[in-house]
C-alpha cells in the first residue's frame, strides 16, 4: 500500500469519573499500554459547557449528527481536491494538509474553547464551514475550466497526424499561398506504403507539380507529406489516393488562425500556473479551519452523549486514542472489560451492529462507552 493512501483512524471516548477523573485516565492509560502499547493516548480536555434541560441535550444529540456528517463531509471535499490539484504529486498530498497523523496539536487548541451548549456554536460552526464549502465549489469550478481547456488543447495538439493539429508542424515555405492555379495538400502516407507514394504521387493525377512532395513530420506509423498540383485536380486525386490508402488531410494553411491557437495555448498554461499556487494555499488553509471545526463537533458530540449517558453533575472523562493498526480487535476487547459495568444491556450487543433509537444516530456501533471515530482516512486515491 502507498504510504500515503493511507492516512490515520482516532477513537474519542470518555467514560464516568471515578473517584477523579483523573483515575479513570490513569485506569484507561494503564490497560492499554501495559500488554502490546494497543494504542497511543491522550487526554481530550472539554471545557465545562452550560447544559440546559434533558430535553435540549436530546435534541443536540441529533442536530450534532447531521453536523458531524457535513463538516467531515467538506474535511473530505478539500482534501480531495487538494490531491487533485497536485496531479502528479499525489504524495505531496499529507505534507499539504494539517492531519499528518498527529490530531494531539489541534486537540490541545480546544483547551481554550468555552461556549455554552445551546445554538451558538452550531451556528458558528455550520456557517464558516459551509462558506468553505460554498467557496470551494466557485474556485474548483473556475480551476476545472481553465484545466479543461488546457487539455482540450494539448489533446488537438497530441494524437495521430490525421486528427492533431498541425500549427506546430508546418511552416509556411511548405505551402505555395496566393495562386490562383497551384494549391498545396497535406497526405498523411503510412510508413508501410512510403515507397509505393513516391513512385506514384505525381501520376495519380493529372497536372501534379514534380517533385513537389517532401517529408515535413512523422510519427509512430505514419509521413505527413505535402504535393503541389493545379486546383481543378484535387478532386481527382484525392479518390486516387485514397485507393493506395493516402489520407489527404483537410487543411487550408492560415497563419493568423494557428498564431491565435498557439497564443491560447500560452495563455492557459500561464494562467494554470498562476492560479496554482494560490489555489494551493487556500485549501491547506480551509483545510485546517475545516478539521478544526470538525474536532469542535466531536468534543461537542462527546461532551453531550456522556451528559445523557452518565447523567449529572458533569462527570467524566474524555481520551483521545490512537489504535495500533494490528491490534484493535485487542483494544476493543480490552475497552469492553473496563467499561462493561457501565451498561447492562452492553453484553447482549457488544458485536452486533444495530441502531439504538435516539442514541449516536448517525452510526451503527455501540458500545458501553461513549465511542465516536475521527477517520482521517481523508483520501481515496482512485
Amino acid at each position: 500500500q502507498d504510504k500515503y493512501t493511507k492516512m490515520t483512524e482516532f477513537w474519542l471516548i470518555s467514560a464516568p469519573g471515578e473517584k477523579t477523573c483523573q483515575q479513570t485516565w490513569e485506569k484507561l492509560h494503564a490497560a492499554t499500554t501495559k500488554n502490546n502499547n494497543l494504542s497511543t493516548n491522550s487526554k481530550f480536555n472539554i471545557p465545562d459547557l452550560k447544559v440546559g434541560t434533558l430535553d435540549v441535550l436530546v435534541g443536540l444529540s441529533d442536530e450534532l449528527a447531521k453536523l458531524d456528517a457535513f463538516v467531515e463531509g467538506v474535511v473530505k471535499k478539500v482534501a480531495q481536491y487538494m490531491a487533485d490539484v497536485l496531479e502528479d504529486s499525489k504524495d505531496k498530498v499529507q505534507e499539504n494538509l494539517l492531519a499528518n497523523g498527529d490530531l494531539s496539536f489541534e486537540v490541545e487548541k480546544f483547551k481554550n474553547y468555552s461556549c455554552s451548549l445551546d445554538t451558538v456554536p452550531f451556528l458558528f460552526i455550520f456557517k464558516g464551514v459551509n462558506q468553505i464549502d460554498n467557496d470551494l465549489k466557485a474556485r474548483a469550478s473556475a480551476y476545472n475550466n481553465l484545466k479543461g481547456n488546457l487539455q482540450n488543447l494539448e489533446r488537438k495538439n497530441a494524437g495521430s497526424l490525421l486528427t492533431r493539429s498541425l500549427a506546430d508542424i508546418v511552416k509556411k515555405e511548405d505551402f505555395v499561398l496566393d495562386s490562383e492555379y497551384l494549391v498545396t495538400l497535406l497526405v498523411i502516407v503510412p510508413k508501410l506504403n512510403y515507397n509505393d507514394w513516391v513512385k506514384q504521387y505525381e501520376t495519380l493525377a493529372e497536372m501534379v507539380v514534380p517533385r513537389s512532395s517532401n517529408v515535413l513530420f512523422e510519427d509512430q506509423d505514419s509521413y505527413l507529406c505535402n504535393v503541389t498540383l493545379f486546383r481543378k485536380a484535387v478532386d481527382d486525386f484525392k479518390h486516387k489516393a485514397r485507393e493506395y490508402k493516402f489520407m489527404v488531410r483537410d487543411f487550408q494553411y492560415n497563419e493568423e488562425e494557428m498564431k491565435a491557437d498557439k497564443e491560447e495555448m500560452n495563455r492557459l498554461s500561464t494562467d494554470k500556473k498562476k492560479q496554482f499556487g494560490p489555489l494551493v494555499r487556500w485549501l491547506k488553509v480551509n483545510f485546517s479551519e475545516a478539521f478544526i471545526a470538525w474536532i469542535h463537533v466531536k468534543a461537542l458530540r462527546v461532551f453531550v452523549e456522556s451528559v445523557l449517558r452518565y447523567g449529572l453533575p458533569v462527570n467524566f472523562q474524555a481520551m483521545l486514542l490512537q489504535p495500533n493498526k494490528k491490534t484493535m480487535k485487542k483494544l476493543r476487547e480490552v475497552l469492553y472489560d473496563l467499561y462493561k459495568h457501565l451498561d447492562s444491556s452492553a453484553a447482549a450487543i457488544i458485536d452486533a451492529t444495530m441502531d439504538i433509537p435516539g442514541l449516536n444516530l448517525s452510526q451503527q456501533e455501540y458500545y458501553p462507552y461513549v465511542y465516536y471515530k475521527i477517520d482521517c482516512n481523508l483520501l481515496e486515491f482512485k
